[in-house]
C-alpha cells in the first residue's frame, strides 16, 4: 500500500501580505516608532540630495540667464611690480577685436563716497567711486532696480547711479537722495539690482564718464573693460584683447572670465553633500537595526502563533516569507514617510530662499530601494530564527 505524500498550501501574494501585515495591524504604536528610524534616514538623505539640487539648479538658471560669455580685462603688474595703466584708447581697441559684440568700462577714482560730509573720508565701508561708460549696464546684463541709468546727458552733471550693496551701505532707499563725493553732493538718480558677475559695481558709485573727468578729475584711463563676445569666439578673443590693449606688453593686460566662479560653485555645490548623505547612510542604517530589534522581539512574543502555524502545516519556507515581508513592510512604511518629509523640506528651503524645487528621481528610487533592501537584511535573521522554532516548543511556550 502506497503512502501520499502531501502537498504543503500554497501562500498567493495576497496571502503573504495578510500574514505579513498581521504583526503590523496589531501593534501600531511599535510600527510607528521602529518605522520612524528608518523615516528620519531616508528623509536626511533626500533633503540633502534635494537642497543641494535645487541650489545647483538656481545657479544654473542664473549662468543661463547672465551668459559665460562675458570678459573683463584690468591693468596686471610690470616686470618689477609696478601698477600699469590701460591705454585711453583701449575701450574702442577692445570693441573692434573680431567676435566682440558689446563692450563698456569702469575707472576707479580716488574720491570716496559718503552719506554727509561730516563723516570722515577715511570711513569709506568698502564702497568706491568708478566712473562708468553708457553700455556698461547692457554688457554686465544689470538692471535699475528704481530710477534710471547714466546717459549722454545726465552723465554730465553731478549725479550718481549706486550698485545695489553701495546703496544699502549708504541707506539710500530711492533716486532723488544725495551722497557726498569729492567735496560735493551727487543726486542719486538710480539704484541697480543685484550683479552676481560683478561684485565690484554692487560696492560701487557710479559716474558719468564725462562728469567724472570734469567733475572729479578722471584722467580717463580704464580700470575694467567689460565685453561680450559670441560663445564660439569666447577662448580666440581672450587671448587676443592683451596683444590688442598693449601689444608691446601684453602681460600687462589681465583677463578674467567673472561667470568661472559661478561655473566653479556650482561644480562644487556637491561638496558637503557627500558627508552629510553619509550621515544620512548612518541613521538609515540605525533605523534597521531598530526594524532587526523588532522583528527579534516579534518573534519572541508571537511564538504561539508560529507553533500554531507550524502544526497546521505551514512550512518553514512560509514562516520565513511571513517574517521577510513584515520587515518589508515596515522598513517601506518609514522609507514612503522618509521621501515625503524629506521633499516637504527641500520644498521648504527652496521656498524660503526663491529656489527652484528639484528633488531629483534617482534620489527617491534609491533611497526607498534602499529601504527595502534594509528591511530584507534586517529581516533575514528573525525569519530564519522564527522557520526554526520546533513547533511543540513553541506551543509549549505560548
Amino acid at each position: 500500500m502506497s503512502r501520499t505524500r502531501l502537498a504543503p498550501a500554497r501562500l498567493g501574494p495576497r496571502d503573504v501580505l495578510h500574514v505579513g501585515s498581521a504583526g503590523l495591524r496589531t501593534r501600531p504604536l511599535r510600527v510607528v516608532l521602529s518605522a520612524l528610524g528608518i523615516a528620519i534616514g531616508i528623509a536626511t538623505m533626500i533633503a540633502v540630495v534635494g537642497i543641494s539640487s535645487s541650489s545647483k539648479a538656481q545657479l544654473l538658471r542664473q549662468l543661463d540667464q547672465l551668459g559665460t560669455n562675458l570678459l573683463v580685462a584690468s591693468p596686471g603688474q610690470g616686470l618689477f611690480g609696478e601698477k600699469v595703466k590701460l591705454p585711453k584708447e583701449s575701450i574702442g581697441m577692445v570693441s573692434r577685436v573680431p567676435g566682440v559684440e558689446q563692450v563698456g568700462a569702469t575707472g576707479d577714482l580716488v574720491q570716496s563716497v559718503r552719506r554727509s560730509e561730516k563723516i570722515p573720508e577715511g570711513e569709506t565701508g568698502g564702497l568706491t567711486v568708478k566712473a562708468a561708460t553708457e553700455g556698461l549696464l547692457d554688457v554686465v546684463r544689470g538692471a535699475v532696480g528704481s530710477g534710471t541709468w547714466l546717459n549722454e546727458a545726465n552723465g554730465r552733471y553731478p549725479s550718481t547711479v549706486l550698485g545695489h550693496v553701495a546703496a544699502q551701505r549708504l541707506g539710500i532707499t530711492a533716486p532723488g537722495q544725495q551722497v557726498h563725493i569729492g567735496g560735493r553732493y551727487f543726486t542719486v538718480i538710480g539704484i541697480l539690482d543685484p550683479l552676481p558677475l560683478a561684485p565690484e559695481i554692487e560696492r560701487a558709485a557710479l559716474v558719468g564718464w564725462e562728469g567724472a573727468g570734469a567733475l572729479l578729475g578722471f584722467d580717463g584711463h580704464p580700470t575694467q573693460i567689460y565685453e561680450r563676445s559670441t560663445d564660439q569666439t569666447v577662448g580666440a578673443v581672450r587671448a587676443l584683447i592683451p596683444r590688442t590693449v598693449d601689444p608691446q606688453n601684453p602681460h600687462n593686460v589681465q583677463v578674467t572670465d567673472p561667470s568661472s566662479a559661478l561655473q566653479a560653485k556650482a561644480a562644487t555645490e556637491g561638496a558637503f553633500t557627500d558627508l552629510l548623505l553619509g550621515l544620512g547612510g548612518v541613521a538609515l542604517l540605525v533605523g534597521g537595526v531598530g526594524v532587526a530589534n523588532t522583528m527579534i522581539i516579534s518573534v519572541l512574543e508571537r511564538r504561539h502563533e508560529i507553533g500554531l502555524r507550524r502544526s497546521l502545516g505551514a512550512t518553514r519556507g512560509q514562516i520565513r516569507l511571513q517574517f521577510v515581508t513584515e520587515s518589508l513592510l515596515l522598513s517601506g512604511l518609514g522609507g514612503l514617510a522618509g521621501v515625503a518629509l524629506g521633499a516637504a523640506a527641500t520644498y521648504a528651503f527652496a521656498a524660503s530662499g526663491g529656489l527652484p524645487w528639484v528633488v531629483p528621481l534617482w534620489a527617491v528610487t534609491g533611497g526607498f530601494a534602499a529601504t527595502l533592501l534594509i528591511g530584507t537584511v534586517a529581516g533575514l535573521y528573525p525569519a530564519v530564527r522564527a522557520s526554526r522554532l520546533s513547533p511543540t516548543l513553541a506551543l509549549h511556550a505560548g
